[in-house]
C-alpha cells in the first residue's frame, strides 16, 4: 500500500526567501509546465550531515530491483532531504545523475570512483553487495532548511513528488 506524501512547496518557498538561486530555480519548477522533477530522499545519519555539510557530494542509492529513483531521477531535478522518522532538513539540487546495472558494471569500479564523494565506509559498500541497481547523484547547491514537517509514514527511502515530466512543443 503507498500512501499519498504531501510537502507544503509554498513553505519550502518561505524558507528560500533571500537564497537567490533557490528562490528563481524553485518559481521556475513548481510552475505548472515545468520538467524539472521534485523527491523527497530519506537519509540516515551520519550521511543527512555530511551532505549537508559538504564532504557528501554524491548520493547513492542501491536496490535490487528498479526502484525509485532509477530512471526517475534526472539532472536538474530537486531533491528535498528528509531525516528518517524526521522533518525535511534540506534542499539539493541534482546536478548529475548516473544509473548502473550491477551485473555489467562492478561494485568496485563504482567503489574506486565515487566512494570518498559518497563517504561510505567498508561496512556500507559490503551492505550493498547483493544490489543489481544503482542510481548516483552528484549533489549541487546543498541547503539546510528550517525543519519542514512532512506526512510521510511508509518505509520507502525515496519519494518522487513529481517524476521529470516531458513537455511537448507543437
Amino acid at each position: 500500500m503507498r500512501y499519498k506524501v504531501e510537502v507544503d512547496l509554498d513553505a519550502v518557498m518561505r524558507r528560500m526567501d533571500g537564497h537567490a538561486f533557490w528562490w528563481n530555480y524553485l518559481k521556475t519548477a513548481l510552475a505548472t509546465v515545468s520538467k524539472i522533477g521534485l523527491h523527497i530522499a530519506v537519509f540516515r545519519e551520519p550521511f543527512l550531515s555530511l551532505a549537508l555539510n559538504g564532504p557528501k557530494i554524491v548520493e547513492s542509492r542501491f536496490s535490487r530491483n528498479r526502484c525509485a529513483p532509477f530512471g526517475e531521477i534526472g539532472d536538474g531535478d530537486i531533491i528535498l532531504l528528509k531525516e528518517i522518522s524526521g522533518p525535511i532538513r534540506g534542499i539539493a539540487l541534482a546536478k548529475s545523475v548516473w544509473f548502473y546495472d550491477l551485473t555489467i558494471e562492478p561494485l568496485d569500479q563504482l567503489r574506486d570512483r565515487f566512494g570518498e564523494m559518497i563517504c561510505g565506509d567498508d561496512d556500507f559498500w559490503e551492505s550493498r553487495r547483493a544490489a543489481a541497481y544503482a542510481t548516483l547523484i552528484e549533489l549541487a547547491e546543498t541547503t539546510t532548511l528550517e525543519p519542514l514537517s512532512c506526512n510521510k509514514r511508509d518505509r520507502r527511502g525515496w519519494v518522487s513528488l513529481r517524476a521529470r515530466q516531458l513537455v511537448f512543443a507543437f
